[in-house]
């Protein structure tokens, strides 16, 4: 590694990579496609940009296996080549951009519970509020405006963004990132009882976040009714999801932007859920399922299953051939009312047969 950068060849050792070219050249930057230059490396990860390989004057670019060989590479650029170009992209991005560090410092314009209990190495930033009984782990960071409850539990290496609620008795694992205005253990949404005679059902569960979660901006998590709500390790949430009470989310699940799970549902390991998607309450949602953006489910989804989008969103393959035959709509009913007319003619026909004879 050089002072000013690092050396493709070190970058495809850390990526798990091959040079095609020289992997002495040095990289100082990552950029897009479109508007790296020298000194800058990119990636080609959709064989859809191949094309912009000509114009791209990026020192190197990261590809897939075959898409480029040794005599077609020419002499314009190096390559490295991985097996998953994107993965390789991130980490690489990663290494460019370390996570920024901090003093360590408790602010004395931060609000802490003398009963509060925080690990060596913790930051906290003014306008803090940690609630008695609470403990925060070695080296998470709580920026300006977080809120922790009493009894609060949040582990190491986490990092909570401004303005972040976690509420009494909820637990936040290791490494988690809460993104600005994220609110963990809001009140479940339960009542009892009808027009003007509605009872609130207290909330008295918790929310539980394992290990190496990230929730994005402006979503909540409600607290159980009784017991717990579960965001399991891994898992990856986008920003404006709704996860209400006692839902379960299995281990590395991604659910994208604007969807909302009602109450007691379970979501399975791997499951990935598009972005706007509702998920009534009590269903379960099958590990390694996939959920399109938009879609409304009102029964439970099996294991590895794929639902398109729509009300009661169908089975992907039905779905695929109820697209394909949209096109032909027009034509269809043409080839219809043109069927209708003539068996109208002939019915007029028969008729005026029939009466003849009579």
């Amino acid at each position: 590694m050089t002072a000013a950068g690092k050396t493709l060849a070190e970058l495809a050792q850390q990526v798990g990579g091959r040079v095609i070219g020289d992997g002495r050249i040095v990289i100082r930057k990552v950029a897009s496609i479109e508007e790296a230059g020298p000194g800058e490396i990119t990636f080609l990860a959709n064989p859809r940009y191949h094309a912009l390989l000509s114009s791209c004057k990026a020192s190197a670019v990261v590809i897939s296996p075959g898409a480029v060989t040794e005599t077609s590479s020419g002499h314009l650029r190096e390559y490295l080549e991985v097996a998953d170009p994107y993965l390789a992209f991130a980490k690489i991005l990663q290494l460019f951009n370390p996570p920024t560090s901090y003093d360590e410092q408790i602010s004395p314009k931060a609000s802490i519970d003398p009963a509060a209990n925080l690990a060596a190495g913790v930051t906290v930033f003014p306008h803090v509020f940690v609630g008695g009984g609470t403990r925060v782990g070695a080296r998470t960071i709580l920026y300006p405006g977080v809120f922790l409850g009493k009894q609060v539990q949040v582990g190491e290496d986490c990092v909570l963004h401004p303005n972040v609620v976690v509420r009494d008795g909820c637990r936040v694992g290791n490494r988690v990132v809460l993104h600005a205005g994220v609110v963990i253990g809001s009140d479940g949404f339960g009542y009892a009882g009808e027009g003007d005679r509605r009872v609130k059902i207290p909330q008295v569960g918790i929310v539980e976040v394992e290990d190496d979660v990230e929730i994005g901006a402006n979503t909540t998590v409600d607290r159980a009714t009784l017991g717990r709500t579960t965001i399991g390790r891994g898992v990856k949430i986008d920003n404006l999801v709704q996860i209400a009470h006692n839902v379960t989310v299995g281990e590395n699940s991604l659910i994208a932007a604007q969807a909302g799970i009602a109450g007691s549902t379970r979501i399975g390991k791997d499951v990935m859920i598009g972005g706007a998607v509702g998920i009534i309450n009590h269903l379960t949602i099958g590990d390694g399922a996939k959920i399109g953006p938009g879609s409304g489910i009102l029964r439970s989804v099996p294991p590895g299953a794929i639902r398109s989008s729509g009300l009661d969103a169908a089975p992907h393959r039905e779905w695929l051939k109820v697209i394909t035959l949209l096109p032909q709509l027009p034509r269809l009913w043409s080839a219809l009312r043109h069927l209708e007319r003539k068996v109208s003619e002939l019915v007029k026909s028969c008729n005026k047969e029939t009466h003849a004879r009579h």
